[in-house]
């Protein structure tokens, strides 16, 4: 299933704020370590809009102070070293999370809040990180109304291509809770390819390669005939230009004899470090400066090559996940059309000679790296608003697997990884035991083979169902992800009719970092899951069976005599005890075994049956 973008009408203006029909809508990158928001201009173009002091970028921070209103950006940004604990820096990498999942990674007092998502504590009060987000766009979003003259009705906002369904869905309640009506949520490897004006080009795959402050993203997309397709997906949240920032800053500290830096200390070193690395992507040494804390400064001149030399095996470690998404796709570094470079940390030297190594083609990077998400959007906010005619069409991916538990804690996938969205898919199912009246659907998300290697996201209970025997019933279960990622799962009995569904919206998701461990695992665990789910599928079976038999002989044991009754008991108890031990093989044997012992006795209970159905009628009334 896809969805036509809205087109305007034939003679519409194509200044999109100023004309009666045109609507003011804006384009954000919601980002890890900088925010922006982008428009089109009265000249047709897309472009980011600039603060008063004529800066586009917006760091992403938020100071809060007690009983005062939140400082946002760059403001917030001067109170960090006083204040670290009141001020929160890259609060995307909490979206969607919980207290297990990045407890260990930040100095913030956190604790659980309710529904599951994490909770900071800063200016004396807690705060979830979807409010936190919020500040920020609601920052943007006075920006947008103060420049471009009135009220925004409406805007599009970018995400990491792997944020699964509960950061999406927490993406764009911060959207909603800042004032914004969030038409759309993009990818971000897509609304760069948008600024690109790929949609405008030649036709052919185009690989985003998106390394940014925190995370790494890869995408390969696919553009025929209108269509513009995501093909695979691929990051590392574990890369970003901070680490880049991190080796050098631990290098300068090191050369100077300090093992053991204070906070503050480490903070300033971080942000010299920045700056340096900032300066030799223009230049080949720059002076590394810092304040020490006896009130002496020192100083060191890093050359271009020792950085290098310092960030190589970060960089390289960017290939893996572009290798993993070319293959994903099944293609070559030649079938590639261009190479799209986004996010600040591609412009350096070194990733972009990287870049040209592994695709065999030079990068495009005509754009702003910093700006190109945003600017994206824009285009796609516009339209959405139908200020702009296009026949194009966009389908995303889903990052992840999503499937439902099955008998034995095996998950069945429905939706495999890497399908285009928006998209429906149903499968059939049926019940278990006899006289089965509802049926609990849980959904989880992942790559694994069984529940517990992946991630549960909702669950809900499909009542009414009939009794029949156990296989007699028909439950199709329906996956229906939208334009912006989110899942809706229905379950409906087919002889009846009787339906339910839920909009799967978890309280918090996967990070970025479990995507990518899941998918790893997901690899080298290939050959044990494939084992894992023969002995599940075994014992499953094994029980089914012994369900079977016991409801035979509870109703027709009269039909044996004490010898064949202890022999299928015999029987039975074989495949009880080879269910209880880890060899598929040996269930499936006793099994057949246990076929063998019950075929006389189903024969005879067969005749019985037949023997009910014709008694007080005559043979010719069946012929």
């Amino acid at each position: 299933m896809t969805v036509l973008l809205d087109i305007a009408e034939p003679g519409q203006s194509l200044k999109p704020h100023e004309a009666r029909a045109l609507k003011r809508v804006v384009g954000i990158d919601l980002g890890t370590t900088f925010s922006l928001v982008a428009a089109i201009t009265t000249e047709g173009s897309a472009a980011c809009i600039p603060d008063e002091e004529g800066r586009v970028s917006v760091p992403s921070i938020v100071h809060y102070a007690v009983n005062n209103a939140p400082l946002v950006g760059v403001e917030a940004m001067a109170m960090a070293p006083q204040h670290p604990q009141d001020t929160i820096i890259s609060v995307k990498r909490f979206m969607g999370r919980g207290l297990k999942d990045v407890q260990a990674q930040t100095p913030y007092q956190l604790e659980e809040g309710e529904g599951g998502m994490v909770r900071l504590l800063a200016g004396g009060s807690w705060r979830s990180p979807v409010e936190v987000s919020a500040e920020i766009l609601r920052h943007l979003h006075q920006r947008a109304k103060e420049v471009l003259g009135g009220d925004i009705h409406g805007a599009v906002i970018t995400v990491p291509a792997y944020f699964d369904d509960a950061q999406r869905q927490a993406t764009k309640d911060a959207g909603r809770l800042a004032g914004l009506e969030v038409m759309r949520l993009v990818n971000e490897p897509t609304a760069a390819a948008l600024a690109y004006g790929l949609d405008q080009g030649k036709e052919g795959l185009y690989a985003i390669y998106d390394l940014g402050g925190g995370t790494f993203d890869i995408s390969i997309l696919r553009l025929h005939q209108g269509v513009f397709q995501v093909m695979a997906t691929g990051g590392d949240s574990a890369l970003g230009g901070d680490d880049f920032d991190h080796r050098l800053a631990q290098y300068a500290l090191q050369h100077w004899g300090i093992s053991s830096p204070s906070p503050g200390l480490l903070q300033a070193a971080r942000r010299m470090a920045r700056q340096v690395k900032e300066q030799l992507s223009q230049q080949e040494t720059a002076e590394f400066t810092l304040q020490l804390e006896d009130g002496s400064s020192a100083a060191l001149t890093i050359s271009r090559s020792l950085f290098e030399e310092l960030i190589e095996d970060l960089v390289r470690a960017t290939g893996i996940p572009c290798r993993r998404a070319m293959k994903d796709a099944a293609i070559q570094p030649e079938d590639l059309q261009g190479v799209v470079l986004v996010g600040g940390s591609t412009r350096v030297p070194l990733v972009r000679q990287k870049v040209a190594e592994w695709f065999g083609q030079q990068p495009l990077c005509d754009l702003d790296p910093d700006q190109v998400v945003a600017i994206g959007a824009a285009h796609q906010a516009d339209l959405l608003a139908g200020n702009t005619r296009s026949d194009l069409l966009l389908l995303d991916v889903n990052p992840l697997s999503l499937g439902i538990e099955t008998m034995g804690g095996l998950v069945e996938k429905i939706i495999p990884r890497n399908s285009p969205i928006p998209c429906a898919r149903a499968q059939e199912f049926t019940t278990f035991k006899d006289g089965q009246t509802a049926m609990a659907i849980r959904v989880v998300q992942g790559e694994r083979e069984t529940v517990e290697q992946c991630r549960a996201l909702a669950s809900f209970e499909l009542r009414g169902i009939p009794p029949m025997t156990a296989g007699a019933a028909r439950i199709r279960v329906t996956f229906q992800v939208d334009a912006d990622g989110l899942l809706t799962v229905a379950a409906k009995e087919q002889t009846t009719g009787v339906e339910q569904s839920v909009a799967v919206k978890p309280s918090y998701g996967l990070s970025d970092e479990e995507i990518e461990r899941m998918l790893r695992e997901a690899i080298s665990h290939g050959a044990e899951d494939i084992q894992q789910r023969l002995l599940r599928e075994a014992k499953v079976e094994g029980e089914r069976v012994l369900n079977a038999v016991s409801s035979a002989l509870k109703k027709d044991m009269d039909l044996l005599d004490e010898e064949e009754l202890k022999t299928i008991r015999k029987v039975m108890r074989e495949v009880w005890e080879a269910c209880q031990g880890s060899r598929h093989e040996a269930i499936d044997e006793a099994v057949k075994q246990l076929d063998v012992a019950t075929r006389t006795f189903a024969q005879r209970r067969m005749d019985r049956d037949i023997r009910q159905a014709m008694a007080g009628h005559r043979l010719e009334e069946f012929g």
